[in-house]
């Protein structure tokens, strides 16, 4: 349905004042603003301006209050100045832009205060966050879990974005998944950070998506160049158009309208039709006939949004100039640059912007402000209010421990999960798994066999169909709770993240668990760290870890992933050594991946627990003797607060051995050996380095600010230790991760652990060469703590 001519001038009033004050706040951030540092700020005006007439078409006319948007990280400005308009933003924000407590630089669901529904930033994984929020709505609509219609995940999408192999990985994955709902609106500018991007891209685009069963709609001309192709010579014109490579055309953006005219009458001068074409313009108006690219005009992109009256995926290639209509519009250096104080000037002058009037709401625009008011009233966007919802917390039900004898944390895992399954607990019918094509290996298959994959059609076990022996019983259908991805950890955690919203995007709480190797946590870190930051909510089971998976190799052993644990906000990183302790470690899981209380934090440990977070378990296949004991409720929240004694030391101990994770045999036998020589050795089981540095962090912070009484968890454990006792510790992994142990009292402190690839190899031969053995436990409580000689050291 065609808008009519009064609607398209309040819309492009508006898009005139998005523009400015856009510029504007990045003006005044860089410009106007005291500068304590003396850094640039910058804010990226080209990039944002040649966003603000598809954002103003989206945000004031095609966006309901079910569509979620993630917006080009660069065009966060114009996001900002839409919101200031749509009343959802405020005056002080937009002042402290890119300062402290202000808008952000780009677009953030935890930082910024108005209306962000996903976050940008790291180029690229916004864009495909969109992809895996559509899978993660068709997840809860097919489970009966959706209680408003259908949304659109849209992304604006730089060009230059379109480099990040992410981006790719994602579409292969939407096209096996049935992708629907989804668009993508892609800023063609031609531009990237430092050039002008190569010929024929876009052709390239066109392929790629139409080959993963996208539809394709290509913006290239405005209104003003459609209607000048109708007239006489208007053909000739648009076949130069097509054929003028992309620098020229950016450099004739920028030079104007006499540069337009000299070179268009130098290539198709003297030719009648043309030429009376070109001079019933004056120099202004062929600039603006020029520059009236697909993506700059309000009619054709309002035309082609409102013509997809399908679910399909759809692309939109828009033709657009990066700066339009500003003074830098189509320079190649425009990306990080700066309009001057006398280009922002003439800005104003053309805006019809008054001095000390740069933020009034309606500032320089024909229409009357008691029209535009009701007019942003009555925008079907924001109708409905706030679009972040709540979802109540799932009551997490007895875990218990699987009885085995011997046992792996990996299997145990499996096992934990496959108990979950047999239930018909409300936490269980909430669980949704996924894994990079490793789910068997990383034990989800018990969980897959009884609670399904997903997909929209049904799909037999053709194996369960021709009666084939199998031990997986693998059948798809709209009620499965597994998402089966092929290799691609970026993908895994763009799916966690977005299911991990999903209590916040669509109100209906889902309790995602992805697992995938260890070692291949770190090719997808900007992922994950991407997912943490929008405080998406998961459980990450990353197995098998370090050394211990002996046989396969360096390039399948993980070193670096602890220390990972440690530093990643949002993420609260365990590493058990045995089954029961996973038991009590997956119970607190389910339930602190629901939380969102307060942020203050909890004077027993100093962590702030109840705001909860996403969790990380580093698991082993290594088959471990399980002890048969049961927990206090006392020992059970110290495994949760991050470590507990095995072996408490007495008053005269000597040396504390610390141990994480799968090496605790190799621990006990060197405490076992060292108590025949030593009086009061004590073992300490580490479940957490990351909780445990965490607490005694915020515990010193909180005495430097007057808590004088402030004690961490770790504190009060090391606290009974003589000064001259010394501590060992040991992990499979990086020793830095319980080196710093030492620092908390001040204890001699010896870190084993893995510092270098490892390589093929029996688990005895790799734990002696990379030193975190017996002997070599043994050996490192002789060096700082000295005493007599250990007895049969030497035969181990």
């Amino acid at each position: 349905m065609a808008v009519d001519a009064r609607t398209l001038k309040i819309l492009a009033d508006l898009e005139r004042k998005a523009l400015w004050l856009a510029s504007w706040t990045i003006h005044n951030a860089n410009h106007l603003r005291d500068s304590v540092d003396g850094l640039k700020v910058g804010g990226h005006q080209a990039s944002s301006a040649s966003l603000a007439t598809i954002m103003t078409a989206l945000y004031f006319h095609t966006l309901r209050p079910q569509d979620r948007v993630a917006v080009k990280p660069h065009a966060s400005p114009v996001f900002h100045a839409i919101q200031y308009l749509l009343g959802q933003q405020t005056r002080e924000k937009l002042e402290a832009f890119r300062a402290f407590k202000g808008a952000q630089s780009y677009p953030s669901r935890t930082k910024d205060t108005d209306d962000v529904d996903f976050s940008t930033g790291s180029v690229g994984l916004g864009v495909a966050q969109t992809l895996f929020a559509s899978l993660a709505q068709d997840y809860v609509r097919a489970h009966g879990l959706l209680k408003r219609p259908e949304g659109r995940m849209i992304a604006l999408v730089g060009d230059a974005e379109l480099d990040e192999g992410n981006v790719f990985e994602a579409l292969l994955e939407g096209w096996k998944h049935d992708l629907r709902n989804t668009w993508w609106i892609i800023d063609y500018n031609r531009q990237s950070l430092d050039a002008v991007v190569r010929e024929g891209l876009y052709e390239r685009f066109i392929g790629l998506f139409e080959a993963m069963g996208w539809q394709v709609v290509i913006l290239k001309y405005g209104s003003l160049q459609q209607a000048a192709f109708r007239e006489p010579g208007g053909q000739k014109l648009k076949a130069w158009i097509d054929t003028c490579p992309n620098t020229e055309y950016s450099a004739l953006t920028f030079q104007g309208g006499a540069a337009w005219r000299k070179r268009l009458m130098d290539d198709l001068g003297d030719q009648g039709e043309v030429s009376a074409l070109l001079a019933r313009r004056s120099d202004a108006e062929l600039s603006a006939l020029m520059t009236n690219l697909g993506g700059h005009d309000l009619p054709t992109i309002i035309d082609a949004f409102d013509g997809i009256d399908h679910d399909r995926p759809v692309c939109f290639l828009c033709y657009t100039v990066k700066g339009a209509g500003l003074p830098l519009a189509g320079h190649k250096d425009n990306h990080a640059g700066l309009m001057t104080a006398t280009q922002m000037d003439t800005l104003r002058g053309a805006m019809n912007i008054r001095p000390g009037h740069e933020w009034d709401l309606f500032e320089g625009l024909a229409t009357p402000p008691a029209q535009l008011s009701a007019f942003l009233k009555d925008v079907p966007f924001r109708r409905e209010g706030t679009r972040r919802f709540t979802a109540p917390a799932l009551p997490v039900p007895p875990v218990e421990p699987p009885r085995n004898a011997s046992l792996s944390t990996q299997a145990g895992f499996g096992l934990i999960l496959q108990d979950l399954a047999k239930g018909d607990s409300d936490l269980a019918a909430r669980i949704v798994t996924t894994s990079p094509d490793v789910t068997v290996s990383t034990n989800l298959g018990p969980w897959v066999n009884r609670r399904g994959l997903f997909a929209e059609r049904e799909l037999a076990d053709v194996f369960k169909r021709e009666r084939i022996p199998s031990t997986f019983n693998w059948e798809f259908s709209p009620d499965g709770q597994h998402m089966e991805l092929g290799i691609a950890e970026m993908n895994l955690f763009l799916m966690l993240s977005a299911f991990g919203l999903s209590h916040s995007l669509f109100g209906a709480r889902l309790i995602p668990v992805g697992t995938l190797y260890d070692p291949f946590i770190c090719r997808g870190l900007d992922a994950l760290n991407y997912a943490c930051y929008q405080d998406a909510r998961f459980i990450l089971v990353a197995t098998p870890s370090g050394i211990t998976l002996a046989p396969e190799g360096g390039a399948h052993q993980s070193i670096s992933t602890p220390l990972i644990g440690m530093a990643q906000d949002g993420l609260a990183s365990f590493e058990p050594a045995f089954v029961d302790e996973l038991a009590v470690l997956m119970g607190f899981a389910f339930d602190y991946v629901q939380r969102d209380g307060d942020a203050e934090p909890d004077a027993r440990n100093w962590l702030r627990d109840e705001t909860g977070g996403s969790v990380y378990l580093r698991l082993s296949t290594r088959t471990l003797e399980q002890p048969a004991r049961s927990f206090t409720d006392l020992q059970r929240r110290h495994m949760v607060d991050g470590a507990y004694w095995l072996r408490e030391p007495g008053p005269n101990c000597e040396v504390v051995v610390a141990v994480q994770g799968a090496v605790a045999p190799e621990a006990i036998a060197a405490v076992g050996l060292m108590a025949e020589d030593r009086r009061d050795v004590g073992l300490l089981m580490v479940t957490s380095a990351d909780r445990l540095n965490a607490g005694w962090t915020a515990a010193a912070r909180a005495r430097e600010a007057g808590h004088w009484d402030a004690m961490s968890h770790v504190e009060r454990l090391l606290a009974p230790l003589p000064r001259h006792c010394g501590l060992v510790t040991v992990l499979d992994g990086h020793p830095a991760t319980l080196g710093w142990l030492g620092s908390v009292l001040g204890h001699r402190t010896r870190a084993l652990g893995v510092e270098h690839f490892g390589q093929t190899g029996t688990l005895h031969d790799l734990y002696r060469h990379h030193g975190i053995d017996t002997a070599a436990i043994v050996s490192a409580a002789q060096s700082i703590a000295p005493g007599r000689p250990v007895r049969h050291l030497r035969a181990l």
